[in-house]
């Protein structure tokens, strides 16, 4: 029997949702706000524009208006010891370390991101944080970039459907979700020296989508990022806080500006910014002065800190109790979903037969990471860190799994290498925020994986990244390449079950993995003659560097968009990734013109073909004929990701918007849709389309 599933694109691609957990609309929250400013002194107003304490906004707890305590990151609670006020919060004695954002882009699962975000929330909510400083939603256009392991990917479509879902899935524990980095902060060599060049079309096709799914599913945050766009500095742009944000995107929440990335008081308290984050010393007194002049007023400051307090109100922050213990019950739940996300989220790109691997077969285990979890983050000055709690190594995955079949040889010879039945060789990279990394690995690991795959032509190679890497050295020449992304605290067990075949790998990449880095639109992100740096102290001496512009001339060509429509071969698509089972999609149907005000219903069948059960990602995109500007080849539109025994079968509804076909018009400063034809494209990647049809639009 064939069963249904109807998805739509509203739910799908735009996260178009009720807001989650405000319980005061808007106007009503403004106008107690109003009341409760009336009742501060100017010097309270004035603490109300800066962070307090690093971490905390100001509170008046006498005037019933208490402090609220912020935390990082996306993927778990970052613990953090050094807050010089730690009578205020009640810090957690641990949190779980969750599969990086990444890696749960990867599952095309906006189900699982709702629960993943639900139970980051429920932390949050037992350790007394009201605001959760996630998810960060920029786009990875750039592969050296050391913090797209934070993102959903490359596609705006993916991410603002994961966006949704993770706001939903936060605000339902009553924690409120912060959007991050408004917007552009695509790079982070030398970041607040970065100017991003972004046109028009880029803004609203691109990197303004995962921003207007999370506004639209109720996000009560938006942080803005640390670079300028188009020559100013994002945090104190009256363009990009009041006529994009709040203007087009609707936005009524509470601004505030990232860590230490805004510099010009006046601007400041002019252009809509709602918090300076953490706050400069000389903030008070240039405020003071201000005043004095007569540059800014008492009623500039007021309009400045009332969506502060407004969002507290709505979203029922000042009037609840801080902490909720019981919750920390919830913690086995919340490893065992960790599990689920790494399961589900590893992409195994390659596999000559030799996965699952067959019992009773002599492993060498060699490389990186083998007693060591790999950790997005990297020092506890990154706000991504998450420790975890009864962390699984790689070595004791393997050793749990296959027992004394398992040698783990660190430093093991040729000969050793090819004496062994089979090779697990562990590689990757340590991505953090304010570095960039080389697309290749280290001269001495590359070498090491060319000796070792000429040694042993069975050599599986599993990969712990937050980004591409190149593996074009090497890749044809190994058996098996399955990329595990920064698993968690226990994602390696997980892992190391889709080597022995206990769990049937589903994952989908998010983003494309070029050949070489030359390939790719953000070749020229750093500045001619940039040399990579390793710590932290020339990280932030942005003295070395003047502003330098980034420009982002590609367009809307990011991603897959860029390698099709320039020809360009990936070594992996978007959205590709293997199973041990095997799938089919019959021919799809949809009518043959356009409908004018309804949704277009298009319906497709995936059949599991192979002999166990698995998942398939079934994956919809658009593109027009002879269009009347430069569009992509093709653009993700939808997807469903959908689960299946062997040998069943299920039918897949998608209803697609007419403004799925739309593109930005950056001449009137809207969106436009043409008439003519368009191809609908369903597949399982971007690069394997199984069938095309032709719909006419009038």
């Amino acid at each position: 029997m064939i069963r249904k599933i109807s998805i739509t694109l509203a739910a799908g691609c735009l996260g178009l949702s009720v807001a989650a957990q405000q319980s005061v609309g808007w106007d009503e929250a403004y106008r107690q706000a109003d009341a409760r400013i009336a009742g501060l002194t100017l010097d309270e107003k004035i603490h109300f524009m800066r962070g307090y304490s690093s971490f905390f906004f100001y509170g008046v707890p006498e005037k019933g208006i208490p402090y609220l305590y912020l935390s990082d990151a996306t993927q778990g609670v970052h613990l953090r010891n050094n807050l010089p006020d730690t009578t205020m919060v009640r810090q957690l004695a641990r949190s779980t370390a969750f599969p990086s954002p990444v890696m749960l882009a990867s599952t095309f699962d906006p189900d699982l991101a709702f629960r993943y975000a639900e139970a980051v929330g429920e932390e949050c909510r037992a350790g007394g944080i009201e605001v959760l400083l996630g998810p960060g939603v920029n786009i990875a256009r750039n592969t050296q970039c050391g913090r797209n392991f934070e993102y959903l990917g490359e596609d705006p479509c993916l991410a603002s459907a994961l966006t949704a879902a993770y706001v939903r899935g936060m605000q339902s524990t009553g924690t409120a979700a912060c959007l991050k980095h408004f917007i552009g902060n695509e790079t982070e060599f030398y970041r607040r020296r970065s100017n991003s060049l972004i046109d028009e079309r880029a803004l609203h096709e691109i990197y303004m989508p995962a921003f207007r799914a999370g506004i639209e599913a109720g996000a009560a945050y938006v942080m803005t990022s640390y670079n300028q766009l188009n020559g100013e500095w994002t945090g104190q742009d009256a363009y990009v806080i009041g006529n994009l944000l709040r203007g087009e995107l609707g936005f009524r929440g509470c601004v505030m500006s990232d860590w230490r990335s805004v510099y010009d008081t006046e601007k400041i308290v002019k252009c809509g910014q709602n918090v300076e984050m953490p706050g400069r010393h000389e903030f008070f007194d240039e405020v003071r002065a201000l005043l004095r002049d007569g540059r800014i007023t008492e009623a500039d400051i007021d309009r400045m800190i009332r969506p502060n307090i407004a969002t507290a109100i709505a979203f029922g922050l000042y009037d609840r109790e801080k902490y909720q213990p019981a919750l920390l019950e919830r913690f086995p739940e919340h490893a065992r979903l960790a599990g689920e996300v790494a399961a589900k989220g590893a992409v195994l790109l390659r596999n000559n037969g030799i996965l699952p691997l067959d019992p009773g077969r002599r492993i060498l285990l060699t490389g990186r990471f083998l007693d060591q979890v790999p950790r997005t983050g990297g020092c506890s000055s990154a706000s991504a860190e998450v420790l975890g709690y009864d962390n699984i190594t790689l070595a004791e995955a393997m050793r749990a799994e296959f027992g004394s079949n398992v040698q783990v040889v660190a430093h093991p010879s040729r000969e050793q290498l090819a004496e062994a039945d089979v090779v697990v060789l562990s590689v990757g990279t340590i991505d953090v925020e304010s570095f960039e990394r080389p697309f290749a690995l280290p001269r001495e690991e590359e070498a090491f994986i060319r000796m070792a795959v000429a040694a042993n032509p069975n050599t599986v190679i599993l990969v712990n990244t937050g980004s591409g890497i190149r593996m074009t050295g090497w890749n044809d020449r190994a058996a098996a390449v399955l990329c595990g992304w920064y698993p968690g605290q226990n994602g390696m067990t997980a892992l190391v079950q889709i080597l022995s075949g206990k769990i049937n790998p589903s994952g989908k990449l998010p983003v494309t993995i070029e050949r070489e880095f030359a390939d790719s639109p953000a070749a020229g992100t750093m500045p001619a003659g940039a040399e990579f740096y390793h710590k932290a102290p020339r990280a932030y001496n942005e003295a070395l560097i003047g502003v330098y512009d980034v420009d982002y001339a590609e367009s809307v060509l990011v991603g897959y968009r860029w390698y099709e429509t320039k020809g360009i071969r990936p070594l992996y698509p978007f959205g590709f990734g293997l199973s041990y089972t095997s799938f089919a999609l019959s021919k799809p149907h949809a009518a043959k013109l356009f409908p004018e005000k309804d949704a277009l219903k298009v319906r497709i069948t995936v059949t599991n073909t192979g002999k166990r059960a698995g998942a398939e990602v079934v994956q919809l995109y658009v593109s027009q004929r002879n269009p009347s500007v430069l569009r992509p080849v093709k653009e993700l539109k939808d997807f469903r990701r959908v689960e299946l025994d062997a040998g069943e079968s299920r039918e897949v509804v998608f209803d697609l918007d007419r403004e799925a076909l739309a593109f930005w018009d950056d001449v009137k400063h809207g969106w436009r849709v043409d008439s003519g034809e368009y191809i609908l494209s369903l597949g399982t990647s971007s690069a394997d389309i199984d069938f095309e049809l032709p719909v006419r639009v009038k």
